[in-house]
């Protein structure tokens, strides 16, 4: 392969230059400025500028690498001159073309470079992943421009909070148990921190997209995959504030919960695939009352479609509420607490216990340990038991959640249906000790 790797190379910095060079003289002929004599160079330039860059390297092996200095300095001046030619003639233009063949001329550099990105495949999917990049921002000029002009100052700022929380807060925050029992992981907690804002983030941005009952459809599927209880408290407040969306809101909340039975199951068979004979029944039953709730909700919503002042996008809240996000990290912390006392305290008696603190606020956490324990030896059937009494009464704080912040309308939605889930395990916990 190094024998033929210069010529392929060469072949991947013709290929780059190509496709940046196709766009641009496409948005040109789009924009009339061929004709005007705007037009810098395309199809034919810049892969001319590529190979450039990549002979400059090439040769930069044997004479120096002040050749590709050289090179660049050289392939500037037309640039120059052309960008100065518009400024003296008043042209209102930005800097985008001319970036572009910068951009060309490194692609074929770092084609033919040693040392960086190797081995060698890694470097050419590199410098094929960068014009691909490349091509994909200059085609998109017009949505990031209307995104631009849609988005908020307040927006922007809540944006970058977020930002600072996830990727400087959380990383900084020990990975290690502490506090009594040595249950309290400070970056567990963040990382919940994190997720309570993620999820409010998908919602606004779902809303702002798709408009207000859409929105909120997809905001309970993709939420419900880490946390239904997060997307009670991230929904519960907009349909306080916003009554008109009472209903999609609690189409977000069910929707939400009806993942959690199906995550549930994935992690049980991940851990424990012979617990799925006395669990799989239950946690179907509550996924099918879930989703007879959530249906009569969608028809709900579709017979009273939102308010007209809803689509009013300056009506909608900061999508970064960090208060209510850290008041979650706190009742997390809590309750992770009061499991473990149970367990240890209560020894095997404090299962039932620890199911009904775990299924407050993590599913995951209670479900993972039951599997576990009944590999190890525990009831299978007190096992499922643990696991459907933790999800009740997950499903009863989310309720009560959905009624104290979202307002008696949402909260009677968000009830009706949850009656359904709350029966379906009743009668699961009685068909597991029945049946198995």
């Amino acid at each position: 392969m190094e024998t033929y790797e210069p010529f392929v190379a060469l072949a991947v910095a013709l290929g780059c230059g190509l496709l940046i060079g196709l766009q641009r003289e496409q948005a040109a002929f789009a924009e009339g400025g061929r004709e005007d004599r705007e037009f810098l160079g395309g199809v034919r330039t810049h892969p001319l500028y590529a190979l450039v860059g990549a002979i400059a390297m090439l040769l930069a092996r044997q004479i120096g690498y002040w050749l590709v200095g050289a090179a660049l300095v050289a392939v500037s001046v037309p640039l120059v001159l052309a960008y100065q030619d518009d400024l003296r003639k008043g042209r209102d233009r930005g800097l985008t073309s001319e970036l572009a063949f910068f951009v060309s001329f490194f692609c074929g550099a770092l084609a033919m470079s040693q040392g960086l990105a190797e081995p060698f495949t890694n470097r050419l999917v590199l410098v094929a992943g960068v014009a691909i990049a490349t091509t994909a921002l200059l085609s998109t000029k017009e949505p990031l421009h209307g995104l631009v002009k849609k988005v908020t100052r307040e927006e922007l700022y809540a944006t970058l909070m977020f930002l600072v929380v996830a990727a400087i807060v959380l990383p900084l925050a020990p990975d290690e148990a502490l506090g009594p029992l040595s249950t309290l992981n400070p970056f567990h907690i963040g990382l919940m921190v994190v997720l309570m804002s993620s999820i409010s983030f998908v919602g606004y941005v779902a809303i702002r997209w798709m408009g207000p009952g859409r929105g909120l459809g997809v905001t309970g599927l993709v939420g419900g995959l880490v946390s239904s209880t997060a997307v009670t408290l991230s929904v519960s407040g907009r349909a306080k504030h916003e009554p008109g969306l009472a209903s999609a809101c609690a189409l977000a909340v069910v929707l939400a919960s009806c993942v959690m039975p199906v995550r549930v199951l994935l992690e049980v068979g991940a851990v424990n695939p012979g617990l799925l004979r006395t669990a799989s029944v239950p946690l179907a039953a509550l996924l099918l009352a879930g989703l007879a709730g959530a249906y009569v909700l969608y028809r709900k919503r579709a017979q009273t479609p939102p308010q007209a002042t809803v689509e009013d996008k300056a009506r909608l809240k900061n999508p970064f509420e960090l208060g209510q996000a850290v008041k979650f990290g706190l009742l997390f912390a809590a309750v992770r607490l009061a499991c473990k006392a149970a367990e240890t305290y209560l020894g095997a008696s404090g299962l039932l216990v620890a199911g009904v603190l775990g299924g407050l606020t993590d599913m995951d956490a209670i479900t993972l340990s039951m599997a576990r324990m009944a590999r190890e030896g525990t009831d299978e059937r007190l096992a499922t038991t643990c696991i459907l009494v933790a999800g009740m009464s997950n499903t009863l704080v989310k309720g009560a959640l959905a009624w104290t912040l979202g307002g008696g309308a949402y909260g009677r939605y968000v009830a009706a249906a949850f009656a359904a889930v709350l029966l379906a395990g009743g009668l699961g916990i009685a068909a597991v000790w029945l049946l198995f």
